[in-house]
């Protein structure tokens, strides 16, 4: 490991480090005159990095040999996530596709028979759904869940839906096959924790206004508890022109993320853009970045859904985005799995 100290250290605070370094069973050495540089030859684990990051005389770690988080890539080749009939990486690209939130039985069916038919292999759709307002919709709760689980009995399809709070985990774990933590609790570790323990896959979403280094150490949380299952989620981030979309689809972090890290990359265009009409570009775009799958709201009248429904298209959009992907995928040798052939025309 290799660390960049502050300059101008008193004695103190340089001691401090090296006496950190021995005890982690590292041996230091400075490799500069001016005692800025410093590296560590020894075990490497990585908790380590952290534990020299939070030190005030550390400025930077710019090296972490061999004491590497279980995010990051390290010569691993891409992870393969399976749930139910879907698969993300490892080649296959697949469709989460449904409602923001679950409102009725009969429309939740129709909805998930619509994008099945389409290409969707799992099927979204909120029990809880988190809202600015208190007095807005908040879901069906434990409801919502029943529900879900009578669609997946009709359909096959694999249930994708939102934990909020730790306590509701290990019930919204007997109902779904993937839980999702959404982009406003990707920093509460406590949930985080609780679901890195239940080694089912887990459906991460960037916060909003994460770095994407914060995003990493997010899924970090969950890597820690024994869970490998991690399917990382890029869902635009808050910019500054909202009347144009809802937020700034970071397709560079989606590149980024496919070369730094093994976990699956997917794109939710529909938090993106805002909007429906701009729902398949951005979503052609996150797959020619690298993505291995899409989330996307799906409602068949979206003016009469509960939340969201101006960034919710229709199937036959959707049916186009997944002869898109189909398409796409087949240009870098993956393939879509959708257990149907898509035609164009």
């Amino acid at each position: 490991m290799l660390l960049r100290l502050r300059p101008s250290l008193i004695r103190a605070q340089v001691e401090a480090v090296l006496d950190l370094a021995q005890r982690l069973g590292y041996t230091p050495r400075f490799v500069d005159e001016r005692r800025t540089l410093l590296e560590l030859l020894g075990p490497g684990a990585p908790e380590h990095r952290a534990q020299f990051e939070d030190l005030c005389g550390v400025s930077q770690v710019l090296e972490v040999g061999t004491a590497r988080e279980l995010h990051e890539r390290n010569g691993r080749p891409d992870l393969a996530v399976d749930v139910g009939p879907a698969r993300f990486g490892g080649g296959a690209i697949s469709l989460v596709a449904g409602p923001c939130a679950v409102e009725d039985y009969d429309r939740l069916l129709e909805i998930a028979r619509a994008v099945q038919a389409r290409g969707a292999t799992a099927l979204r759709g909120g029990a809880w759904k988190p809202r600015t307002s208190p007095y807005s919709f908040q879901g069906m709760k434990h409801a919502g869940l029943e529900l879900l689980e009578r669609v997946r009995t009709e359909t096959g399809l694999a249930i994708v839906t939102e934990v909020l709070d730790p306590r509701d985990v290990e019930a919204v774990g007997e109902s779904a096959d993937m839980f999702q933590i959404g982009a406003r609790s990707m920093t509460n570790f406590a949930l985080l924790t609780e679901v890195g323990k239940t080694r089912k896959p887990v459906l991460l979403k960037r916060s909003y206004s994460a770095t994407v280094r914060e995003f990493l150490l997010a899924a970090e949380y969950i890597l820690a508890e024994g869970n490998e299952q991690v399917v990382l989620c890029e869902r635009g981030v808050r910019g500054f022109d909202s009347s144009i979309t809802r937020n700034l689809l970071d397709v560079g972090a989606v590149a980024h993320l496919k070369r730094a890290t093994h976990l699956p990359v997917v794109v939710d265009p529909s938090h993106a853009a805002g909007r429906g009409d701009l729902v398949r570009a951005l979503a052609r775009a996150g797959l020619a970045a690298g993505a291995d799958g899409l989330m996307i709201e799906v409602h068949t009248d979206p003016s009469e859904a509960h939340s969201d429904g101006a960034q919710a298209i229709l199937p036959e959009t959707f049916a186009e985005i997944a002869r898109d992907a189909q398409v796409l995928a087949g240009l870098d040798g993956r393939t879509l799995r959708t257990g149907r052939v898509l035609k164009y025309g």
